[in-house]
């Protein structure tokens, strides 16, 4: 690399992740989280109280699976200082890595009974998972990364 410092050493990299993107991504993800409520059982059937420890409960796994997703996209593309990453390539990365994921876990979780689907949830029917925790990693991580960009430099 020339000399590039890699992304963890570098100030402007390590200030855009926590200053930019994971504010951004936690604010994104948590709307998300609301908006997709009535696609989970937990909806009709739990009460109020129990529906906002679910919905902080996620959206803090999803600022964690997100900035695991980045920090994976970031060390698989060898990215260096952050004026040099390549952005498009990272956030499909880190889409990628974080739709993966999601349906290993989706998966996992619908098995054990920690959580249902409503019979409003479109489900893939080769794998039973639910389509909008998918959409929703195919979309903010990279709504995220540009959000927290588009002051700076273009995606």
């Amino acid at each position: 690399m020339r000399g590039d410092r890699r992304w963890y050493a570098d100030a402007a990299s390590r200030s855009f992740i926590l200053r930019a993107y994971l504010p951004r991504l936690a604010l994104l993800n948590l709307v998300w989280e609301v908006a997709q409520l009535p696609l989970y059982a937990i909806w009709r059937e739990a009460r109020p109280t129990t529906i906002a420890y679910a919905v902080a409960h996620c959206t803090v796994g999803d600022v964690m699976i997100g900035t695991v997703a980045l920090v994976a996209a970031l060390i698989l593309n060898r990215a260096g200082e952050y004026a040099r990453w390549p952005m498009r390539r990272i956030a499909v990365l880190t889409a990628a890595l974080a739709v993966s994921y999601t349906l290993l876990s989706e998966f996992l979780n619908l098995a054990l009974g920690s959580w249902a689907y409503s019979p409003w949830m479109p489900v893939l029917p080769w794998v039973g998972v639910g389509l909008a925790p998918l959409v929703q990693w195919l979309t903010v991580p990279g709504a995220a990364l540009w959000w927290a960009g588009s002051d700076s430099r273009p995606l």
